[in-house]
């Protein structure tokens, strides 16, 4: 995988540096009636009101002389050397052309471009003198656009880099199956008989030589999750091509290659989350299908593809936990990971509340552009909604309200108690601190569904605390953010009387979404294809769904939250210690404000609310797995003692593990 992988490396990047960049320039160009067609109505001296649908044929005419090879052989006696392409002009139901030229010298490609459009006129002209036309039947030209300023267009380079660059880690992938299946076979012929002697292990040191794991991958996927904006993806995979995400799919290509290998089993006890999986695999299927039979449009299709990949991406991430992490410290070192980089992303969300800016909006990545529309800065009464490295303020307070209960499980955790108070309690802060900011129902309602769901299970000492420590921060907001509270008592106001303006905005399209579920009620229109771009926005992930997965696709993802929320009643029933109840109660918190938050906005169309969703769901199969093996080995019976032996038996000394991060 290595060499592989390192020249196609180097091949992109000498592609990158040594391919120049193309340049398009483009004109517009209309024909005109004939001046004795003209005469035919007043034109008040203005010869474009002559410009009718008319000349269609002599528009379709002159287009095939510019691109036959005779023209093409004369422009480059005129110093047209690079490609040009003449057409009519997209959406345009007269005869307009549009005229472009690409070449990578910039002033080359103006001159061309302004050589090409006389070009257009001569050839017009001296079609209609070569049939003889009379001089007050010609049809005549008008460059409507002037040549353009040529626009860079690195498209074309970067898809030969990435090509360079997919065609060797392919390679390297494939290689690397077929050399473990030679050593496989290899390994067979000199194993030792039994009996005889083993070959000592051969130890690994230093820091390249201790074994990737799925933690390893996936500490991978958060790095780029939280601090890449979610808004920046790859422009030929559109929202979907997110390094993440595409992170993610060589992830699972790991995986498979691991497993292939042996070298990797799936953790007992997680199959049914990827069952969940399979479900909304067929019901995503089944949506392909039907926008493949209904005729749909270019861009549907696209989306439909994208679709499937970012369908992928949530299988990757749910097996890589459920069925690649084998260790219980690893998955522990996992979850504290993903707070903590979670709670950086909250604090990069208190400076954008404080400086009333987007610091997403000045982290420009080569390579990569935003697959959604520049979002400006949103405010909110004097306030400005902080996002982060988010796409938008509802995912910003949505990711972070389904990572607070890990957060305060982490805080309250017997094993991290030797640890400082602010390292504990710092991630609480921040997460739970930056909800309010973001001014929004949708982080308060999260807010209250973890505080309603964790507290009254707390012992009565705890719990009071925990109403005091709530009490005392509405009083903090209160003196430092003067104003914040009256707002978002204001939201809550309005949505009860019905005065709300993206209230009202939400309701109607409920009633315009109805026609559309007609249509494909039970397989729905694809999934990935209700774009706001021909559609509407939905802002609600049920309403979503069921245009564009129909019945079968909101089957599967109320399969999904009550899959996670079983997760953590589950825990919470088999756990044998305090810590692993609460954790228990964590994943119920965090499932339950995932499936309430989802009727406030399109949860699982923003990529990093969407990871954090799928990898915390297979992050309770695998707590469920750990859980529930232990359970059975306690419960299993043992060798009976007998009554001398339990008496003398000295008492075990009871000690508590060590944090998981310090392992």
């Amino acid at each position: 995988m290595v060499p592989f992988t390192v020249l196609s490396l180097l091949g992109g990047t000498y592609l990158y540096l040594t391919v120049p960049v193309s340049y398009e320039s483009q004109s517009s160009v209309a024909l005109l009636d004939s001046s004795a067609v003209a005469e035919l109505a007043p034109t008040f001296g203005n010869p474009l009101s002559n410009a009718g649908g008319s000349l269609i044929v002599t528009a379709d005419v002159l287009i095939r002389t510019l691109e036959s090879s005779e023209a093409a052989a004369e422009l480059r006696g005129r110093g047209v050397t690079d490609a040009y392409t003449a057409g009519f002009a997209p959406g345009s139901e007269s005869p307009l052309l549009l005229l472009s030229v690409t070449g990578t010298d910039r002033a080359k490609v103006l001159a061309e471009t302004d050589t090409l459009t006389t070009f257009a006129g001569e050839q017009l002209t001296a079609l209609q003198e070569a049939a003889e036309v009379p001089p007050a039947y010609l049809v005549g030209t008008a460059p409507i656009v002037l040549p353009q300023t040529p626009v860079a267009e690195p498209k074309s380079r970067y898809q030969g880099v990435a090509a360079v660059v997919i065609l060797g880690v392919v390679s390297a992938f494939l290689l690397s199956i077929l050399m473990e299946g030679v050593a496989v076979v290899r390994r067979r012929h000199t194993l030792p008989r039994p009996g005889g002697p083993r070959a000592p292990k051969r130890a690994r040191t230093g820091p390249l030589g201790r074994r990737i794991d799925a933690t390893a991958v996936l500490t991978g996927y958060l790095v780029l999750a939280f601090f890449v904006p979610s808004n920046l993806a790859l422009p030929a995979l559109g929202g979907v091509g997110t390094p993440a995400n595409v992170f993610a799919l060589l992830g699972l290509l790991w995986y498979l290659a691991t497993w292939l290998g042996g070298r990797v089993l799936p953790a007992p006890g997680t199959r049914p989350v990827r069952l969940v999986m399979c479900l909304l695999g067929l019901a995503v299927l089944a949506a392909y299908l039907s926008d493949a039979l209904r005729g749909s449009s270019h861009q549907e299709i696209l989306g439909a593809d994208r679709g499937l990949i970012g369908f992928l991406v949530w299988v990757a991430l749910v097996v890589l936990v459920s069925a690649g992490v084998q260790e219980r410290a690893r998955l522990d070192v996992l979850m504290r990971r993903m707070v903590v980089m979670g709670s950086v992303v909250a604090a990069i969300g208190f400076y954008d509340f404080a400086a009333a800016t987007n610091i997403a909006d000045s982290i420009h990545i080569p390579g990569l552009r935003a697959s959604v529309a520049q979002v400006s800065v949103m405010d909110r009464g004097s306030f400005t909604r902080p996002r982060s490295t988010t796409a938008q303020p509802l995912e910003f307070g949505g990711m972070l309200a389904i990572l607070l209960p890990f957060a305060i499980h982490q805080a309250l955790d017997p094993v991290r108690r030797s640890l400082h108070a602010l390292r504990r309690w710092g991630p609480v802060i921040l997460i739970g601190g930056a909800l309010p900011l973001t001014v929004s129902r949708t982080s308060i309602i999260g807010l209250l569904l973890v505080a309603l769901v964790m507290v009254p299970r707390w012992k009565p000492a705890r719990r009071w605390a925990a109403i005091g420590v709530l009490t005392a921060s509405v009083a903090v907001f209160k003196v430092l953010i003067p104003g914040l509270l009256g707002t978002i008592t204001e939201l809550f106001a309005s949505f009860l009387s019905n005065s709300d303006s993206s209230t009202q905005a939400r309701t109607v399209k409920y009633s315009a979404i109805v026609p559309y579920l007609k249509e494909h009620p039970l397989f729905g229109r694809g999934f990935g294809t209700f774009t706001p771009d021909l559609y509407f926005f939905t802002d609600n992930q049920y309403m979503l769904t069921l245009a564009e997965l129909g019945l079968l696709g909101i089957v599967a993802l109320l399969a999904l939250f009550i899959t996670g929320i079983h997760h953590g009643g589950a825990v919470r029933r088999l756990a044998r210690t305090e810590s692993d109840r609460e954790l228990g109660q964590a994943f119920f918190a965090s499932s339950l404000v995932a499936l309430v938050i989802s009727a406030t906005f399109d949860s699982l169309s923003f990529p990093m609310f969407a990871g954090i969703f799928f990898l915390l769901l297979g992050a309770g199969a695998g707590y469920l797995g750990f859980v529930r093996r232990a359970a059975a080995t306690a419960d299993a019976p043992g060798p009976r003692e007998t009554a001398e032996t339990a008496e003398t038996a000295p008492t075990a000394e009871i000690k508590l593990p060590r944090p998981a991060e310090s392992r």
